[in-house]
């Protein structure tokens, strides 16, 4: 341990001052990738890598508008200029809900009905090429009662319940944050980092996100709360003979809930459904050890064009601290960078045991044309052996595929974005199933962090259409857009396809109105929803008339409200 420790603080002296725009503003994020798709921004940077540096990839736009020190202006110097203290803006980011919960890629907020907020400032200093990002977060939730899974007015049988537990038993994915209120104070987005050029080294408890996705990520996203680990990445694109380089390294800790899913005590064949999720040594409350990286090649010769790799692996950390004596196997704190494929198992009981994706991924922006592409395609299992990749592709998938595209009419421009995404398991499972996405037969909590999904928000599955339309100006954005959600086909067809019962499909048809503005130095975000929930909790009456009859049919409005203030000094 103590040469490992030593080859890492060798890295740390490689390393770049790094300050980013954090993930809960989004409505910045959007900004700056609409201002490149529009030709105001460099075609460099790949926005395959999140949070990013403004000051480091020169995002100097229109200084009428948004100067890069605005972000964090300083507010002391010491040390003879060799330090510099800054301020970093508030956030104040607010959600309603008024039926049942609706969450997308929030981070230290939860699945919530009522009204909740995130309350977020701090301080960025630096000396030499040391950083220190102090940014908690304040969160409060009021954390409401709603209708769950079997309370509507037909509920499930017992068989379904039991059919629903298969998913609850391999994941921490909660219903409900408990029954109270939750007001707390969060780490948030701090990290202390030593940075030299393009690189930067440290600790952190930021979100991440991989992946050109905009609505879901489906290796890494902001859905769920930061996590905190150890980071070697760049802060900029590294030029080379060939092209720019963009990566990132982590070796993270994932924390439990605490939170169990409901009816915990409902039986069915004389059996409790509920099963605690415990390690390999009977444990319960194991933290996991997460690694993983990305890696971002922009070719020289294909302007616009990003290419990438993600991988990542999970365990409890009682596996890779060595502590299964039982086990054949050597477990490494590097499992990320070893047994791609099945066949390379050197010890196949510890290999059993780990959870693991990968997966490519394209982002090809066409500045000319004012437009993008992007795709993601991923594998929640490992394969056996190349051939068994090209045999059956299909097995253990997800993919996204979105674009956007910028075009004029009479003096205004508007902004057209479409994203799918499918996480619903393919054809493939009826010979050979993977179980849902994120969720694992080992690690019992899943691809978690405190009760939500770090990738996908839509979660295991699901499947999505994003369509979107906006008129933008420097400082304005409004539009319009309409989400259509398959909620989790895969416990459909687990738990009704025997019975052979297609008309219990829970679909929601969301409508939402999105507002950005810029007023001089705040800057204000909203999103207006209107959802229509088809067969909310695939709850349906069974012996009513005729045949194909409504549902239990809701209606839910989600508000979302960002406020950013930058402190004019």
């Amino acid at each position: 341990m103590k040469y490992k420790f030593l080859f890492l603080i060798f890295f740390s002296f490689l390393t770049s001052n790094s300050q980013s725009i954090n993930l809960n503003q989004s409505q910045i994020v959007d900004f700056f990738r609409t201002s490149q798709l529009s030709g105001e921004l460099n075609s460099d940077f790949s926005f395959t890598l999140k949070p990013f540096d403004i000051e480091k990839n020169n995002f100097n736009i229109d200084s009428t508008f948004f100067k890069t020190k605005e972000y964090s202006p300083t507010i002391l110097n010491f040390l003879n200029g060799k330090g510099k203290l800054k301020i970093l803006p508030i956030d104040y980011n607010i959600e309603f809900n008024s039926h049942h919960p609706y969450n997308r890629n929030n981070g230290s907020m939860i699945a919530n009905r009522g009204y909740q907020h995130i309350i977020s400032a701090g301080i960025f200093a630096e000396v030499g090429p040391l950083s220190i990002q102090l940014r908690p977060e304040h969160l409060f939730s009021e954390n409401k009662d709603f209708e769950g899974f079997g309370e509507g007015p037909n509920g499930h049988y017992p068989i379904i319940w039991a059919k629903r537990y298969q998913l609850w038993n391999h994941i921490d994915m909660p219903e409900r944050f408990g029954v109270k209120q939750h007001n707390k104070t969060l780490i948030g987005q701090s990290s202390i980092k030593l940075n030299f050029k393009g690189l930067s080294f440290g600790i952190s408890n930021e979100n991440i996100w991989w992946g050109p996705s905009i609505r879901n990520g489906i290796m890494m996203s902001n859905h769920a709360r930061g996590f905190k680990h150890i980071t070697f990445n760049t802060t900029k694109p590294l030029k080379t003979k060939i092209g720019n380089f963009e990566w990132q390294l982590i070796s993270g800790r994932l924390e439990s809930s605490g939170f169990t899913p409901p009816n915990v005590e409902f039986e069915y064949a004389g059996t409790k459904l509920y099963i605690p999720k415990i390690n390999q040594r009977g444990e319960t409350d194991d933290w996991r050890y997460l690694q993983g990286y990305t890696l971002t090649y922009s070719p020289k010769w294909i302007k616009g064009m990003s290419i990438g790799f993600i991988r990542w692996t999970m365990m409890y950390a009682s596996l890779v601290e060595g502590k299964y004596p039982w086990l054949k196997g050597n477990p490494t704190w590097f499992p990320v960078f070893s047994n791609l494929f099945r066949k390379n198992d050197q010890f196949e009981n510890y290999e059993a045991q780990t959870n693991q994706a990968a997966g490519v991924f394209l982002r090809w922006l066409w500045v000319d044309s004012k437009a993008e592409i992007y795709a993601e395609f991923h594998f929640n299992d490992a394969k056996q052996n190349f051939r068994d990749l090209l045999l059956d592709t299909d097995h253990s998938r997800a993919t996204t595929v979105g674009l956007q595209k910028i075009f004029r009419i009479n003096n205004d421009n508007f902004l057209f974005s479409w994203e799918w995404t499918q996480m619903e398991q393919t054809a493939s499972r009826l010979l050979r199933d993977a179980g849902s996405w994120y969720e694992h037969g080992w690690a019992f909590d899943g691809y978690t962090n405190e009760g939500e999904v770090l990738g996908a928000s839509i979660g295991p599955g699901s499947n999505s259409h994003y369509f979107a339309l906006n008129r933008i100006r420097k400082k304005e954005k409004i539009g319009i857009a309409l989400e259509i959600v398959d909620q989790d086909n895969d416990f459909y067809h687990e738990a009704f396809s025997s019975a052979q019962d297609f008309r219990r499909y829970w679909k929601d048809f969301n409508i939402h109105i999105n507002f950005s503005k810029k007023y001089n130095k705040f800057w204000l975000s909203s999103n207006l929803m209107y959802s229509r929930s088809l067969n909310y909790q695939w709850d349906l009456n069974d012996s009513a008339t005729p045949y194909y009859h409504p549902g239990n049919d809701v209606n839910n409005f989600h508000t979302t409200i960002k406020m950013t203030y930058f402190f004019p000094f």
